[in-house]
């Protein structure tokens, strides 16, 4: 009796794992549906964004300026670092401790980035303290102190980051790889050295500051659960703020050809490998999502087939990917992976091997729409907080986009067919141009990787 019932369950849990492993048939994508909201501009010039968005009593706040490492020439080499976090030492009316303690009384902490083509601040609080949030915002834009009793401490913490940074291999493979890649160019400068850093004295952030920060170069959202009286303590708040200089974007031409970096790390157990190159495609052009697509693909995501080949199958690595980096009207595509010493060359090559694959065969029907329900599912949990809106509307500002993208980002991810898959591998992405750079022991892999010098 005990056997008959054991070879039943035995039975059913076959059957229920058979429906499992089944997939529901997929339904027709849905449009995203942008929040409700209002874009104005206010007389000096400031964006303001206003969204209604979830169902929990909180807001988000950020103030998005267009300005970051991408607007310091090669002497001022995270200028805007130094300048971000001296904005934080308070205002001329409140000091750093008594913003803290403001900012906790509503339930958040402000938050600060200097960024690549943008830098921000913002801050997330119950919803009844949105118009106080909002005073305390345009406090610390608009009036900083910038204390010269706290720069060398300021500075200090800069420079311990800086040493942290560049003692870890992946800083280093990332310095030379965007240094390589746009050469003479912000983009191609991610760190300062020491002695530049030690240089900046409190006249150079606060003209940096006054050449970057104003009404003009701000967009400001909102977005979360609010009332109607947020907009009028908007301009009530920035009413004042100079209009400041007119927004200044520096795009790279940057030009894709084959170049190999070796950087000696002595002992080193593992290389750090960064692979690719610029493309002549933008968020704005058709073919940028069915890139996003191909990427996720080759190695964007874990079930892509780099990820397979060179950490499921062969154990080179433990977490190879890949991605698409977009900033202001300039594109790259970059490999990165951390892999064992002896298997370097080994890695290199089975990453241009699944490369030139799909740049001959487009992918089956079943992988193409697995990593499409991937890319969609991604795209709604980026959705799903008022910090995610904010994000998404910043990436619209950044490349001049309409809110159309989102709305129909869905449907042209899943309209990706298997000929624009190996098309678009086909176009952009040219073994035979990319820039490789590695980090490692140079006696353990330089005879290595000598098949991937390129010729002169």
């Amino acid at each position: 009796m005990k056997i008959w019932m054991l070879a039943v369950l035995i039975a059913a849990s076959s059957l229920i794992a058979q429906e499992r492993e089944t997939a529901p048939p997929l339904g027709t994508p849905k449009p995203f549906g942008v929040p409700a909201g209002e874009t104005f501009t206010l007389k000096n010039g400031m964006k303001v964004t206003l969204a209604q968005y979830g169902a929990i009593p909180l807001v988000s706040i950020r103030a998005d300026i267009a300005f970051g490492h991408a607007n310091e020439n090669a002497d001022q080499v995270w200028i805007s670092d130094l300048l971000i976090e001296l904005i934080k030492e308070g205002t001329t009316s409140m000091t750093a401790q008594q913003v803290a303690n403001e900012a906790a009384r509503m339930g958040g902490q402000l938050n600060f980035n200097a960024g690549t083509d943008t830098s921000s601040a913002g801050i997330e609080v119950l919803s009844e303290f949105t118009s106080d949030a909002v005073k305390l915002l345009a406090d610390v834009l608009e009036h900083p102190k910038l204390p010269p009793g706290e720069l060398e401490r300021v500075r200090g913490n800069l420079l311990r980051q800086l040493a942290v940074q560049l003692a870890t291999p992946q800083a280093q493979a990332n310095q030379v790889f965007a240094a390589t890649l746009y050469p003479d160019h912000p983009y191609g400068r991610l760190f300062p050295t020491e002695e530049q850093l030690k240089r900046y004295g409190m006249e150079d952030v606060r003209k940096f500051y006054a050449a970057n920060l104003g009404a003009q170069r701000t967009h400001f959202y909102v977005v979360g659960r609010f009332d109607a009286a947020v907009r009028k303590t908007i301009e009530t708040a920035f009413a004042d703020w100079n209009a400041g200089p007119p927004v200044e974007r520096n795009p790279p031409k940057a030009i894709a050809k084959p170049q190999l970096v070796v950087v000696d790390r002595p002992g080193a157990v593992q290389s750090t490998l960064r692979l690719g190159l610029p493309i002549a495609v933008t968020p704005t052009d058709a073919d940028y999502i069915p890139l996003e697509v191909t990427d996720t693909l080759l190695g964007g995501a874990f079930i892509s087939r780099i990820t397979n080949n060179i950490r499921e199958q062969k154990g080179y690595t433990y977490s190879p990917f890949s991605e698409v980096v977009a900033c202001f009207h300039t594109t790259r595509w970059q490999e990165s992976a951390d892999v064992t010493t002896k298997f370097t060359a080994d890695s290199i090559r089975e990453i241009l091997l699944e490369v030139n694959r799909l740049r001959k065969d487009p992918p089956d029907a079943k992988e193409l729409t697995g990593i499409q329900n991937f890319l969609g599912g991604i795209f709604v949990l980026q959705n799903s907080s008022n910090q995610g809106i904010i994000g998404q509307f910043s990436f619209l500002e950044l490349h001049g986009l309409s809110e159309d993208y989102l709305k129909t980002y869905v449907q042209k991810v899943n309209a990706v067919s298997r000929g624009d898959i190996q098309r678009i591998t086909e176009s952009y992405l040219d073994p035979g141009k990319m820039t490789l750079v590695v980090v490692g022991d140079k006696a353990k892999i330089e005879d290595s990787l000598k098949p991937y010098q390129p010729k002169p």
